[in-house]
């Protein structure tokens, strides 16, 4: 019988594959799309590899992976809305993030866009996100705003750093994604603080 992580393995190395494909543009939207509500596979597998084969593109592949990883927050946020029960709740079930969704749901009436905004820059499960906003009806527009910054940096900041620094890069990133994102929000969380005190 195939395990959990095995499965995912599998679905890891088809996306890999798909970034070298003659129509990857148009998977690195679908993947983009998806991840935001309901696939376990972020899009950065395919956007990686994509930038460094045609740094030249770089902007325009960053642009379509944050493009479709808004208006896939939207089909997230519908499932959160109109199907919890029916869909989003053996979802989360299924990839082991119905904890994770708890936990968060109830700091969502205070922390709403900060919630939506730091997920959208680390490598939190944004589907998660997605989902828990449709739940608890946070404001579309602020929802909207917060998923358009948080993916924007996230993706276009990567785009910047392996169009300078190429594979080196890509090394650095893929080994230290999760504690720099979770950095570069702190140090954003600060700033803001800073400038609402003075």
């Amino acid at each position: 019988m195939v395990s959990f992580s095995q499965t995912m393995h599998k679905i890891y190395n088809a996306v890999l594959h798909l970034s070298s494909s003659k129509h990857a543009l148009f998977w690195l939207f679908v993947i983009s799309f998806v991840e935001s509500s309901f696939f376990p596979i972020p899009p950065d597998i395919m956007l990686i590899p994509m930038i460094l084969a045609t740094p030249k593109k770089a902007w325009k592949i960053a642009g379509v992976c944050t493009l479709a990883s808004v208006c896939g927050a939207y089909l997230g946020y519908v499932i959160g809305y109109y199907f919890f029960e029916l869909i989003a709740q053996p979802l989360l079930e299924f990839y082991g993030y119905l904890e994770k969704f708890n936990e968060f749901k109830h700091l969502y009436e205070e922390w709403g866009a900060w919630i939506v905004f730091g997920a959208g820059i680390t490598p939190f499960p944004y589907k998660i996100i997605t989902i828990a906003s449709g739940v608890v009806q946070l404001n579309l527009a602020v929802f909207t705003i917060a998923s358009i910054i948080a993916r924007g940096l996230r993706f276009f900041l990567i785009a910047w750093l392996l169009k300078v620094y190429g594979e080196r890069m890509r090394l650095f990133i893929e080994r230290n994604l999760g504690w720099l994102s979770v950095l570069f929000l702190a140090l954003l969380i600060g700033g803001f603080l800073l400038i609402k005190l003075f």
